[in-house]
């Protein structure tokens, strides 16, 4: 095929200028429409010729250049997939005109070039680029036909993508991370709900002005659309989040190993929201909005009122772990019954004693404060029952006044308290910052709701804290999780039954430096799993 041979498409009707020897003897111009009288010789078995190649190449550009998608089709070996691309190409494309430059054939392989102007709305701009055809032999006609594949348009289309070309506001309205840096929900999957709700309640009725491109739209919703050409740039308006895209990336890995899983990261000095992931995503944001028992990471708060109420000193103190412990008439153990004889209260806390809190909060009862007090310690302290103005819809933690062996319950993260991933990433946070922080997703001056406050956690609380989490990161339950995460850290693990479920839900939380995380795996067993590989994931992302 001649490189002097130019297929041309002009104002949106396409028509053939010919000038070179691989087209002679076809009219280009109203000559014979007739797709089959064209590849009449085009017929029979074995490999294809370097006629059947010319003819069959010659007459395919020459139907696609005039338009005639359903000829085009059928000189294809799949000719109702080729006719609706052809089609798509020139109307969701918006290919005004062409031109398209065969090159020399190479074996069955046709390359070409094409310049086309793309028009929208009166924006023009051309689009230039290189593909190529390849011609076969039919497998039930013995007919040569062109190879159909979406490239021989675009080379960047595969199948079920399409090429586009619109206004688009996928830069109206940016969210960007602490940094800056561009937040998307092509890349950041599990923020497609909270991106939505931070353009609609901090876009300030300015939608910025969109702008024109040509895109190649992949099948996937799910995956990223490709930009090929920019007719018109629209003007931006940035919404600042406190997000951090390096940690959100770690987040969105490590949730997406679990079927159901959540996980936020907070950063202890400021109460900042650095990830927010889930897995599967949905427009339901568990990890802010859902509402669970949290296990034995509740005993990060039941530690802090026995150290408030006088029951426990330091982490050294002697303290009781026996098998199990009666509370109001009920039983309770620990996991596999174990107990430890002349332990600490750093003993207990890293080993998740379950009766070593029930045995040493009896005491409560007799100050009249035995049903009150762990609510009253998390709010004060913690921030927790009070109510978050986040920037975005958030559940706040929930724990009631209780009675009886609800009471016992409680403090071990069971009964009617709930929390979710937020809540105990805030845990961590306060303990490592040695006070609350209430945590955001913008900038604090921009949230129209008040901040809860809380008091800061006296100095020996905050000390032993910090000693009990560490001791549980380093020579605990939480230690085979954290054992890759380096700094300063600390953590807590949990696992909490769900009635109708074999398996407990998953709880981990913990902090390396100024980042702390929490996350709850659904049925994914005890905290020092799959919770855990979570959380430590996120920290290293640090």
């Amino acid at each position: 095929m001649s490189s002097r041979v130019k297929t041309a498409f002009f104002g949106g009707v396409f028509v053939l200028v010919a000038g070179g020897v691989g087209f002679a003897g076809y009219e280009m111009l109203g000559g014979d429409s007739d797709a089959a009288s064209l590849n009449a010789s085009g017929s029979g078995a074995g490999e294809v010729t370097a006629q059947d190649v010319e003819r069959t190449s010659r007459d395919f550009l020459a139907a696609w250049a005039r338009g005639d998608a359903d000829a085009a089709g059928t000189l294809t070996d799949d000719p109702a997939a080729a006719a609706e691309a052809l089609r798509g190409f020139r109307e969701t494309g918006h290919v005004e005109n062409a031109v398209v430059t065969p090159g020399a054939a190479s074996g069955a392989t046709v390359r070409y070039t094409v310049k086309a102007t793309i028009s929208f709305e009166g924006h023009e701009k051309e689009l230039a680029y290189a593909s190529e055809l390849t011609v076969v032999r039919g497998k039930n006609s013995g007919r040569a036909l062109v190879d159909w594949r979406p490239a021989v348009l675009h080379p960047k289309l595969i199948e079920g993508a399409t090429l586009r070309t619109g206004a688009t506001t996928r830069g109206s309205i940016l969210a960007v991370d602490r940094e800056g840096r561009e937040l998307t929900a092509e890349k950041y999957p599990s923020l497609a709900p909270v991106l939505d709700t931070l353009r609609t309640r901090y876009a300030d009725g300015a939608a910025g002005e969109p702008g024109v491109e040509t895109w190649i739209e992949a099948a996937d919703a799910a995956a990223p659309n490709q930009t090929l050409l920019t007719l018109v740039k629209g003007k931006t308006k940035k919404v600042q989040t406190t997000l951090d895209a390096d940690v959100q990336a770690a987040a969105e890995l490590a949730v997406k190993k679990y079927d159901r899983a959540s996980v936020v990261a907070v950063r202890p000095s400021t109460g900042e929201i650095s990830a927010v992931a889930n897995s599967p995503v949905s427009g339901f944001n568990v990890a802010m909005e859902g509402a669970q028992a949290p296990g034995s990471t509740m005993k990060v708060v039941t530690a802090a009122m026995m150290l408030e109420h006088g029951l426990v000193g330091g982490p050294t103190s002697p303290v009781e772990c026996p098998k199990e412990v009666t509370w109001s008439g009920r039983t309770f153990h620990n996991n596999k019954n174990f107990f430890i004889e002349n332990g600490t209260f750093r003993d207990s806390f890293r080993r998740s004693c379950n009766t070593f809190f029930m045995k040493a909060l009896g005491p409560l009862n007799a100050k009249g404060v035995e049903d009150t007090a762990l609510s009253q310690t998390a709010r004060k302290y913690f921030g927790l029952g009070g109510v978050w103005s986040v920037g975005i819809a958030s559940t706040d933690a929930g724990i009631p006044v209780s009675k009886g062996p609800e009471t016992a319950a409680s403090y071990i993260g069971q009964g009617k308290v709930t929390m979710n991933a937020l809540s105990i990433a805030s845990l961590s946070a306060t303990v490592k910052n040695g006070a609350f922080r209430q945590p955001v997703i913008v900038p604090r001056e921009m949230i129209k709701g008040k901040l809860t406050t809380a008091q800061p956690l006296p100095k020996n609380m905050a000390a032993t804290l910090r000693s009990l989490m560490g001791a549980a990161a380093t020579d605990g339950t939480a230690a085979k999780a954290m054992s890759a995460v380096s700094g300063d850290k600390g953590a807590k693990t949990g696992s909490a039954e769900v009635d109708g479920q074999s398996d407990s839900n998953s709880w981990f939380t913990g902090y390396a430096d100024d980042l702390a995380a929490g996350s709850v795996v659904q049925s994914g067993g005890y905290g020092s799993g799959p919770a855990g590989d979570v959380v430590a994931s996120v920290l290293n992302a640090r």
